[in-house]
């Protein structure tokens, strides 16, 4: 008897990776990228993890703007989160782990989304162990360093 799995050739999934890229439905990056299982892969302007802060992470997980009402603590009441907001969000830091301040990740943790950060390579494999389970996930993953 044959056991497999079936894949949804509709969902993004990491389909390779290397020390200078990725891979996304046959489709190679040399960028950081973010993206979900279903939806647009969006290039990013990032080149090490310190270029990600607390807004570009609110704006991905697609929290509108924090500006309120100045009294808006009286009310307890946290920003709401859109119907598809990710149980997790998986970074990726390139060929080393490096791990974000509580300043940037710190907003979403407050709201129960999960942040992860691990190397690239290891956060596509995990990436492609959630999506398959239809957990609701989120990737942002810089690239390594190139070889010489």
């Amino acid at each position: 008897m044959l056991l497999q799995k079936d894949s949804n050739p509709a969902l993004n999934t990491v389909t390779a990776y290397g020390d200078d890229y990725l891979e996304i439905n046959r489709v190679r990056f040399r960028t950081a990228v973010s993206f979900t299982p279903e939806g647009l892969i969006r290039s990013l302007d990032l080149t090490s993890p310190a270029d990600i802060d607390a807004e570009l992470l609110r704006s991905l997980v697609g929290l509108k703007d924090a500006r309120r009402d100045p009294l808006a603590f009286l009310d307890d009441a946290p920003p709401a989160l859109p119907p598809d907001a990710p149980e997790v969000v998986l970074i990726g830091t390139g060929a080393r782990q490096a791990f974000l301040p509580p300043a940037v990740t710190g907003a979403l943790l407050s709201l129960g989304i999960g942040i992860e950060t691990m190397t690239t390579q290891a956060a596509a494999r995990t990436y492609n162990i959630l999506m398959s389970e239809e957990r609701r996930v989120l990737a942002l993953l810089l690239p390594g360093e190139p070889t010489p």
